[in-house]
């Protein structure tokens, strides 16, 4: 840690002028600033050049080590095996990691797993952990470190003891108007993912419509960021880009997407969910040492769906945390919205898109999300869909249903949902799931 001082003025200027800042430099900021001996008003300025210039591959690694030593990093070397993680970058109907994290322990591969909230369109692993009665996501780290030992996987909250440089530089991001900036991104990303105690990380990069990033040509560039901080540090990494411009699966809503979790791992999800799954859990258990290659791992996963340890692991980890997991093994007797309608189609022909982001914003207008931090989630809420982009539908037929405890809402929300899904007369053609591979010797197209 830097002990020098320098000019703030003068690093604003610095960066400005499209210069490099040195890593003594970025120490200071990001030291200085978790000491309030920084004012917000200068970081906002230095975020804003920072988003206009952009942080080459070094000040980025930099500015992650600084972010990931401003809190505790969790030394995990006691937990047998090679301890891997999975980060997505956010979407819509995204419940991977809870189908993953089992399928992946239940393999011998140890998933020490810190996730976070829904917050906008993008719904989070957090909020959909807490829609099973009683789950406790608030373990302290060395719960953490007991919980990971006993069951190979936890699933907890960002602790104020993690990464605490990087959520006041988000809270501040978030007002300045530069979330949306690849270099901060990363380093947010990997600072908090560091400091779990991982050895390993698979990233999934989503690109879309429901997605931070909306071309291939950005999510690209921040899965290439992701995995050189990554590997700067030491930890295999390896990122796939994955298509967000229809929502994953047939569920949007914290327990509807529990629901279509537990389905899944009884050997029922979605074409779309498990291809995606399989490949990220096929990778994460190479790199957990327990297969040769994702192929290997990709067929040992299916196995343990297909032997019932994925969904016991599940069960299990939902026991150790306080959860009821009856509920995942009678998914009908949880708590049903007060208001379940149809959707209808307005006109016949092919599905042709879905807009991922108005049919976020539509769920979060249910009640299944929050627009600002404070909101409380409704779990019951959400949307269930019967179609997927390429489907046949006929004008009149049923292709959602929308679950909300809201009345005043429902006539827009319908409206809204409706006018989110598009028909054409032509079938369209099928985007790929996972267009991209990105590790440290480069990047391939699949």
């Amino acid at each position: 840690m830097s002990s020098t001082t320098f000019n703030m003025v003068s690093l604003i200027r610095k960066k400005r002028d499209q210069q490099e800042l040195t890593t003594e430099e970025i120490q200071y900021i990001i030291n200085g600033y978790t000491r309030d001996e920084i004012p917000d008003y200068q970081v906002s300025a230095l975020l804003m050049a920072i988003f206009l210039n952009g942080l080459t591959d070094r000040e980025s690694a930099d500015l992650t080590s600084a972010m990931l030593h401003s809190g505790i990093v969790v030394d995990l070397s006691k937990v047998p095996g090679i301890k891997v993680d999975k980060h997505s970058t956010g979407g819509v109907g995204d419940k991977l990691s809870l189908i993953l994290a089992p399928i992946v322990a239940a393999c011998g591969v140890p998933v020490p797993m810190i996730s976070g909230r829904g917050l906008g369109h993008s719904g989070g692993t957090l909020d959909k952990l807490e829609s099973i009665t009683g789950f406790n996501v608030n373990l302290d780290l060395k719960q953490y470190a007991e919980v990971l030992e006993k069951h190979n996987m936890v699933l907890i909250g960002q602790t104020e003891d993690i990464a605490p440089a990087d959520k006041r530089m988000y809270a501040l991001r978030d007002v300045t108007s530069t979330v949306e900036c690849i270099p901060l991104i990363a380093g947010s990303i990997m600072s908090k993912k560091l400091a779990e105690g991982i050895d390993a990380l698979v990233l999934d990069v989503k690109c879309g419509s429901g997605a931070f990033m909306k071309t291939e040509e950005n999510a690209l560039e921040l899965a290439q960021k992701l995995v050189s901080i990554g590997e700067s540090f030491g930890k295999q990494t390896i990122g796939y880009v994955t298509n967000m411009d229809q929502p994953l699966g047939l569920t949007v809503g914290n327990w509807l997407e529990v629901r279509e979790s537990a389905e899944a791992l009884q050997g029922k999800g979605p074409a779309d969910v498990m291809e995606v799954t399989l490949m990220l859990s096929g990778t994460m258990i190479y790199l957990g040492g327990k297969a040769n290659s994702v192929e290997e791992g990709i067929e040992m996963s299916k196995k343990s769906i297909a032997d019932g340890s994925a969904f016991q692991k599940f069960i299990d980890i939902v026991d150790e945390q306080g959860g009821n997991s009856d509920f995942l093994r009678n998914t009908d007797t949880y708590p049903k919205s007060d208001h379940i309608l149809k959707v209808e189609a307005l006109q016949s022909g092919f599905v042709s898109s879905m807009d991922s982001y108005e049919i976020g914003m539509t769920a979060v207008e249910l009640g299944a999300g929050r627009i600002r931090k404070e909101d409380t989630i409704d779990p019951t809420a959400g949307i269930e869909f019967t179609c997927k982009v390429g489907d046949r539908v006929e004008k009149g037929e049923t292709i959602a249903r929308i679950h909300t405890n809201k009345k005043e809402i429902i006539d827009s929300s319908v409206k809204r949902l409706q006018a989110a899904i598009t028909f054409s007369e032509t079938k369209p053609e099928i985007a790929p799931m996972i267009t991209h591979r990105v590790d440290r010797s480069g990047v391939a197209r699949l």
